[in-house]
Order: structure tokens, then sequence, then C-alpha cells
């Protein structure tokens, strides 16, 4: 699809059908839809902790922001030799964080951002686009304080397009397009908030409730 027939109106109505966009190449002007045939999927009571990331965000040495500096999440997304997020897609994703639809979750040390990730709410359904390390855990890091928050705030769906060696020892699971579509298809439905309480500053608290659920070493 041409980019100038996108808009982030289309763009929401693809991912309420469970489709996503993505490029070739940060270069390449044309949007590709895709819909997996396979799915991954986070379950919010299923992120994998390990003791090495507990102990990191343990700390004391990292903070986590929502919405702070969101292009710079997305920028630091796409700063790699292979992205999918061209022009149009960033533009895009800018567009409908500013509609309230797109967000960020960074993670900061010494007023450094050193990781994070960025995606779309819709309904109660999160799609997770993409994440960054700047430092060691970076985008662990990110992404459990993500999954804590969106637990809180009541998403029931993690969408996170595909799976990896890497996402699934972080508890990603593969699943059916039939059953992704099924749990899209409620999540759509479901009310939940990001805005409903305020992001969990503490990282002992996030630790503490993710571990309750599951513990890896």
């Amino acid at each position: 699809m041409s980019d100038r027939n996108l808009t982030a109106e289309l763009l929401l109505g693809a991912y309420a059908t469970g489709v996503f966009p993505m490029a070739e190449s940060r270069d390449d002007p044309d949007i590709h839809w895709v819909d997996p045939r396979v799915r991954g999927v986070l379950p919010l009571d299923g992120f994998h902790m390990s003791r090495s990331l507990a102990r990191r965000m343990r700390s004391g040495n990292y903070t986590a922001t929502l919405d702070v500096e969101f292009e710079a999440i997305v920028d630091g997304c796409a700063n790699r030799e292979e992205t999918w997020i061209n022009g149009t897609i960033r533009e895009l994703v800018i567009e409908l964080h500013a509609m309230g639809h797109a967000h960020g979750f960074g993670v900061w040390s010494k007023g450094r951002l050193v990781g994070g990730m960025y995606g779309v709410a819709l309904g109660g359904a999160f799609f997770g686009e993409s994440m960054f390390s700047a430092a060691t855990d970076g985008s662990k890091m990110s992404l459990a304080w993500a999954v804590d928050h969106l637990r809180r705030t009541g998403f029931v769906l993690y969408d996170t397009q595909f799976s990896s060696p890497h996402l699934a020892s972080l508890g990603v699971a593969e699943v059916t397009r039939a059953v992704y579509r099924a749990a899209l298809a409620r999540a759509l439905e479901a009310s939940a908030d990001i805005t409903r309480v305020p992001l969990e500053t503490d990282p002992q608290a996030v630790v503490q409730r993710i571990t309750q659920t599951s513990y890896r070493g």
C-alpha cells in the first residue's frame, strides 16, 4: 500500500482486524500488511522474570516512565541496521500517540534513556510494536514495567505479533491465527484504561508482583 493512502484511523482499523503494518526497510516507501499464521502472545500473568533481571531492577539504579519522550523511544527502536519502521510508520505512530492510542514505556538510569518499548492500545488489547536496549536488559526492564502496568489497568491481551527464542524466554507463546482472533475479539470488548492508575515508580514492587506468578532462574 502506498503511504499516501494510509491514515491513523485506517491503521487502528487494521489492528482491530488482526493485521499490522511493516516496511521492508527504513527507506522502503511501501507498507505491507502482515497477518501471521502463528501469532506471538505474552500472557500478562506469565512474564518470566529471571533472577538476574530481578536483581538488576532491585538495584535502585533504574526508573521508568510512561509516555515521556515517546518519539525518542520510537527512534531508539528504529535505530538499528535493519528496521521495519520507515518514515510513514514513524509519523503515523506519533499521530496515534497524540490520539491516545500509542504508548511508550521508557527505562532511565542517571537521566539517560537506556531502554524502552512502544505499542498500540485498543480496547483491552495492547499490540507491542518494538523494543530497544541502550544498556544491559534495557528492553527486558521496559517490558516488565509494561506488563505490570497493563495488568493493573485492565488489559487482557498482549500481542507481540511474532515470537523468537528471546521472546519465548520471557514467556511469549505461539497461538494459531484462529485462537488469536478469538482472543482479540474478547479483548476489544474489555474495558481498559492505561491512565487508570499511575505507572509504578518502585521497581521492587514491579518485581514482587511479577514474581508472584512466575519466577525463573
